[in-house]
């Protein structure tokens, strides 16, 4: 991927928590037109959890066949891919537009966070900002 996220955020939505196993996922948003897979098509394996079915139909997520780890989830217009999976060196630099701008669905957090970034019940901007609970 060689254009930058339109955003990036912190999700702590139950399925987030579920599929990664931790309490909350980073992850970076990109339109889909700016998202190339170059190789490995076939070591791709796609889930789409409201039909329950292992086929692409939009929206889906996206994982590696041989090994399980989950890679992304690809929507009809976006792609939301996992940075915590990018190369960015050694030591690691993480480029500014990958940096998260907010909490998604804190309302079902596992942990408190304490940093400066907005959190949101829900969706950024769509949802009621739990801005309170940046304090202490």
């Amino acid at each position: 991927m060689c254009a930058d996220p339109v955003d990036a955020k912190v999700c702590h939505c139950l399925t987030c928590q579920s599929l990664h196993g931790a309490p909350m996922q980073w992850a970076a948003i990109f339109h889909k037109h700016d998202v190339r897979i170059a190789k490995g098509m076939d070591c791709l394996k796609f889930y789409n959890s409201e039909q329950n079915i292992n086929e692409r139909v939009l929206p889906c997520k996206v994982s590696c066949s041989l090994c399980g780890t989950p890679i992304a989830d690809e929507g009809r217009r976006m792609w939301l891919a996992f940075p915590s999976l990018f190369e960015f060196g050694f030591p690691p630099k993480v480029p500014k537009a990958f940096m998260p701008t907010c909490h998604i669905f804190y309302g079902s957090r596992a942990i408190d966070i304490r940093d400066d970034l907005p959190k949101w019940s829900g969706h950024k901007n769509t949802s009621e900002s739990m801005f309170y609970l940046n304090l202490a």
